[in-house]
């Protein structure tokens, strides 16, 4: 049976700038990529070479039938030391912006999506709570900038991501090869307090990274007051078994719960959630044996879009806007029956009547997954290491029909 989604629905797929862009030399994450020791597997090197080929990517996601694009405009390129923005990078964007609205897709655009300028990092980072204020004064002269041509803001991509990372530490990566990978960063940058979010004291980073996004959303407003702004968190479906419930609600409460109750002063919610989060007394708990499990490790549940749109409204009492849901797989068909799964739990809250605005798939490009390099693909696109060259896939061909005509058979 065919569903209709709500006219306006958003339909878009997402990217961030340090994954597709190419050679983002002033970024922290450049330069934990190429210390001795480092805990990357790949270089992020050219990447998918975006900072060129936005405009070939944008007419393929028109082609497809998109009406939106995420993407995000980089800390380092448009601010490259302390107060000195760059002209040249905000014409850059400028430039990109007015190649979605030739191509029809409403720019949703990430503040900040992981990576930071060196000098913010080797100044502590999002430890360090002057951090806050300098990514107020940067979204700042963002907005002035190219706020006339953006239709939706995240500030801090996934800003509980440090809080998320810390409960896999250990198991995906050595602690001792973070700590010895940022001691190396921290000589390079001749400082003694490098700190990178995703990898840094997590305790530390949440008022810094929660009094961010309220200093760009106060510096968004002050430019224009009509621009939706809205936080993004990382959400999992939290489930508990018997016995566990004590320990998830206190893991959910660490993690997810204490960001979304600052999300209340914005105009959306960003949801991005893969997976669900399973606990029993002692803790997490791996996927049971036999499931299916995707290319990271985490199983395979397209039923956490549903689960997590509630936990979010239910929260923050805002509009959803689902900024990041995918699956990294090398069989497309399956990531193609995740994407139909996925829809059918969404149709499931708009049928309830919660304020879904639209779906952003993650992501465009198979492109640069921070530490695990190359190897994960997630891309509705796949790109040739050594040509560049862009091939759709069958998923991408599905979705861009749903996206096309604003429905889909979700069985």
């Amino acid at each position: 049976m065919s569903y209709q989604f709500p006219d306006g629905f958003v339909w878009g797929t997402s990217t961030s700038a340090h994954q597709v862009e190419g050679n983002n030399t002033q970024s922290d994450y450049w330069l934990m990529e190429h210390v001795e020791p480092t805990i990357f597997a790949d270089l992020s090197g050219d990447a998918c070479d975006q900072y060129h080929r936005y405009e070939d990517d944008l007419a393929l996601l028109e082609q497809l039938g998109f009406n939106a694009y995420r993407f995000s405009v980089e800390w380092a390129r448009i601010e490259p030391e302390p107060g000195h923005f760059s002209q040249a990078a905000l014409d850059h964007y400028r430039r990109v912006l007015e190649a979605c609205h030739r191509h029809g897709l409403q720019p949703v655009v990430t503040y900040h999506h992981f990576t930071s300028p060196r000098w913010v990092a080797a100044a502590g980072g999002w430890e360090n709570m002057e951090t806050a204020a300098r990514f107020g004064e940067y979204a700042k002269r963002v907005t002035h900038d190219l706020g006339d041509l953006i239709g939706w803001v995240c500030t801090i991509n996934e800003l509980n991501i440090t809080a998320l990372i810390d409960e896999f530490k250990g198991t995906m990566i050595p602690a001792e090869a973070i700590d010895a990978m940022l001691a190396a960063a921290a000589r390079a940058s001749g400082s003694d307090r490098f700190s990178a979010l995703l990898l840094g004291d997590s305790a530390a980073i949440e008022p810094v990274v929660i009094a961010g996004h309220h200093a760009a959303m106060q510096a968004i407003k002050s430019v224009r007051t009509d621009l939706p702004v809205g936080m993004t968190v990382a959400m999992s479906d939290y489930q508990a078994l018997p016995g566990g419930e004590a320990m998830m609600q206190a893991k959910r409460e660490k993690i997810q719960d204490v960001y979304l109750r600052e999300a209340g002063d914005g105009d959306f919610i960003g949801v991005q959630c893969y997976s669900r989060s399973r606990y029993g007394p002692e803790g997490m708990l791996p996927p049971e044996e036999g499931v299916e499990v995707t290319q990271m490790g985490y199983e395979f549940w397209p039923e956490c879009v549903g689960a997590c749109i509630r936990d979010a409204v239910e929260l923050t009492g805002l509009p959803a806007l689902i900024t990041e849901n995918g699956i990294g797989t090398d069989d497309d068909t399956r990531r193609t029956e995740y994407l139909r799964r996925a829809l059918a739990s969404l149709k499931e809250c708009l049928d309830d009547g919660l304020d879904v605005r639209g779906y952003c798939q993650w992501s465009l490009l198979d492109n640069f997954e921070w530490m695990l390099g190359y190897r994960p693909t997630f891309g509705i696109v796949a790109v040739d290491r050594a040509t560049q060259v862009r091939t759709p896939k069958p998923s991408a061909a599905w979705l861009g029909e749903v996206a096309r005509s604003n429905t889909a058979d979700l069985g």
